[in-house]
Order: structure tokens, then sequence, then C-alpha cells
């Protein structure tokens, strides 16, 4: 097997399981700086064992075994030389115990293969949520909180989160490396807290944005409109954090705003991967299961009548899945999601809205009173739109060039583009 042939299948493991396997390390060696170390450096062993000895049986188990065995290693060694103190000299007395055999071997035997601790990865959801909180955790700034959960727990990586958050790399790699620091420091436990109000706010907004990097992919080697994986996995980990917390029931408004999200997902390109506008959807190849699924959960959401606005957007969404669409009634949702949330972008929604109750050109007042979205493509794409609308043919081309230049997927790059052409002056 060649080191191309292997790739995927780490690709994959580091993808789909690497939040999992990560909580499971912090949890097992107490550290989260010591689990990611160990996590990467288990990586990067897969890569050149899985090349020239195949691919395991159980990928994610292999990556765990060895990862928790380099984390064991590295724990007896500092511990060796006085560089931990008394509580992380018990972690490494219960790992190397967990890690040695009744025969009083050293394990190796399962370094490669992984199938005694098989089990142990089907038992990661408290772990997992747990990792979820703990990258939430007050002491940290929101900004933190959110670079540090996306990256450690949603398995993005450092390029990745930046374009979800619109700040440079060097930005991102410098405030996960201080968080880790600080909860390295001041001790933060790997605990369920007691009050979850203010860290499960935190927490939406976090799985929110993991959904919304794999719903519309900024990734410079993308290559589709959507990383369909990347948007399952922020749909599991948002309905577990639900599961576990149902007394949040923001949770579960995210939850049914990412269903009806997904459930287009068949219908928003054509055959040859260009985008499709949600107005020009096929609606049959809507998902109707999923979005079945996600006015059940924003009914129960919607019971607790604490409503906030993932809930609203959720409640936009919904009327979407509808036919016709009643556009008063999603600007009435707007209206209300803007005294919630106020900012550029919920505004710009907003006048999307406006067009279709009060016409383009009201709209277009609105979307031209609006500040700080200069560089943000679906301003201009909105903008372009409406023009067209209005038969200002050679603003509206502009507008389109202008959203193309910004847009970083090259799928609504692509659609912006063709617009500017197709409404570009004909020679």
């Amino acid at each position: 097997m060649t080191a191309e042939q292997a790739t995927p299948a780490l690709t994959r493991v580091a993808r789909e399981e690497g939040g999992r396997l990560l909580a499971l390390l912090t949890d097992r060696l107490g550290d989260i700086e010591a689990a990611h170390d160990s996590l990467q450096e288990a990586y990067a062993k897969a890569a050149a064992t899985w090349a020239d000895e195949g691919v395991p049986r159980d990928p994610a188990a292999w990556v765990y075994v060895v990862a928790r065995n380099a984390g064991i290693d590295r724990l007896r060694r500092d511990a060796a030389a006085g560089r931990r103190a008394a509580a992380e000299a018990r972690v490494l007395e219960t790992a190397v115990a967990d890690a040695v055999g009744d025969d009083g071997h050293d394990g190796a035997g399962d370094r490669g293969a992984g199938d005694a601790r098989i089990a142990e990865l089907t038992e990661v959801g408290d772990e997992q949520l747990r990792l979820l909180l703990l990258c939430c955790h007050p002491s940290l700034s929101r900004d933190t909180q959110v670079a540090l959960t996306l990256r450690l727990a949603g398995g993005l990586t450092t390029q990745e989160v930046a374009a979800a958050l619109l700040v440079p790399e060097a930005t991102v790699q410098q405030r996960i490396v201080r968080a880790k620091r600080k909860i390295r420091t001041a001790n933060i436990p790997l605990v369920v807290p007691a009050d979850l109000h203010e860290r499960a706010g935190v927490l939406a907004t976090v799985l929110g944005l993991i959904f919304n990097e794999g719903y519309v992919a900024h990734s410079a080697d993308a290559g589709t409109l959507t990383r369909v994986d990347l948007a399952d996995q922020a749909i599991r980990l948002t309905a577990t954090a639900a599961d576990a917390l149902p007394d949040e029931p923001e949770l579960a408004g995210l939850l049914a705003l990412e269903l009806f999200h997904r459930s287009r997902e068949a219908a928003r390109t054509d055959p040859d991967g260009a985008l499709v506008r949600l107005a020009d959807q096929n609606r049959s190849l809507w998902d109707r299961v999923m979005i079945a699924r996600g006015f059940t959960v924003l009914a129960q959401a919607m019971a607790q009548r604490r409503l906030g606005p993932w809930q609203v957007q959720a409640l936009i969404a919904a009327e979407h899945a509808r036919t016709p669409t009643d556009w008063a009634r999603v600007l009435r949702y707007h209206d209300l999601l803007l005294s919630m949330s106020p900012g550029p972008v919920a505004r710009l929604a907003r006048a999307v809205a406006v067009a279709e109750v009060d016409g383009p050109a009201a709209a277009l007042a609105q979307v031209d009173d609006i500040d700080g979205l200069d560089r943000y493509h679906l301003r201009h794409a909105v903008r372009a739109d409406l023009l067209e609308r209005l038969g200002r043919t050679s603003e509206a081309a502009r507008e389109w060039d202008r959203a193309a230049a910004l847009a970083a997927n090259p799928a609504e790059a692509a659609y912006a583009a063709r617009r500017a052409r197709e409404v570009g002056p004909q020679t």
C-alpha cells in the first residue's frame, strides 16, 4: 500500500473521530495539551506505518492506542524529571496501570490492532461533551472559546477555523496556544459545570460555526459547495449536546436549523456542481424525512417557551421548507431576530425578505445603509441581485464581479462570475 492510499483513511479518522479521540485522551491523561500532542504524534506514526503495513481493521482504535501510549510515555518522562505535580503523578499511575496487562508486559501487543480498546471508543459521549464544555470555559475569552472548540473538538484545521471566524491563521494559532496554556496552568478540570446556561450559549455558537463551515466550505481545497462530512459531524455533535442538555432549547433550535438546511443538499447544486439558489431549487429533491425531524425538534424546543436567536433562525428556515413561502411571516421573524441579535449580517438577511415584501428598491436602500460588510461577498451578491431586478444591469455586473472575487467557496465564486457574464454588456 502506498502513502496515497493510506492518506484517505487517516484523513477520515482525523476528521470524523478526532474530536472523540481527543476527548478520550484528555480524560485519560488529565491534560488537554498532552492529549493533543500525543494525538498528533499518533497521526504521524499512522501516516508512516499504514503506508507500509496497510490500514488496520479499526483505524480509530489503532490511533487511540498509539496516542494513549505516547501520552503515557510523555507523562512518565515528565514525572521522572520532576515537571509534574502530585496530581499528574496519580494520573500517570492510573494510566500506566491501565496500559500494563495482567501478565506484567507493557501492552505492546495492543499497539497494533488495538482490539483490547475498541470498546472504549463507544463510550465517548460524556467525554466529548465535557471536552466541548471545557473549551467553552468562562475564564477564556469568547473568541478563544470558539477557536479552541472548533480546532480541538470540532476537528477543523487552523486554516478552516480562520476562514470560519474571518481572521488570519496566525491569530487562530495564537489563541489556541494561549488557551491550552491557560487551561493547563489554571488546572481547569474536565467536568460538566453546575451552571450550564452561559456555557451552552457559547457551545451553540461554536457548533453553528462548525456546521456553517461544512454547509458552505471555505477551505481553499474544498472543491465543492458543501463538505458533507463536516456538516454531518456538526449535526451529530449538536444532537449529542441537545440530548445531554435538554433544558437548553437553543441547542435544539440550532439542531432544527441544521436539519432544515441539510435537507436541501441534493438540490443545492446542478449535475455539474454549479450552485442553484434557493428560489430555483427542485424541492422534490429535498429530504422530507430530515425536514420532518427538523419540525419535531423545533417544536420540542419552542415548547419550553424560552425563545432565542437559534430558534428564530430555525423558524425562518422552517418557513422556507413550506410551499409557498410566506415572506411577510419571514420578515416578521427577521425583525424579531434583529431585535435579539443586532448586526450587519442580520440586517442584510432582513433586506432579502424586504425585497420579497416591499420590492427591490426598498431592499436596496436598506442594503446601502449597512456598514461593515464591504468585503463580505454575500453583501455584493444581494446588491447585485437587487440591481438586476431593477434593470440596472451594468451596476449589477460589477457587483457580481466583486462577489466572485471575494467568495472563498469555488461554487459560490463560479455562480457569481456566471451571473456577471449573463447580465454584463453583450459584445
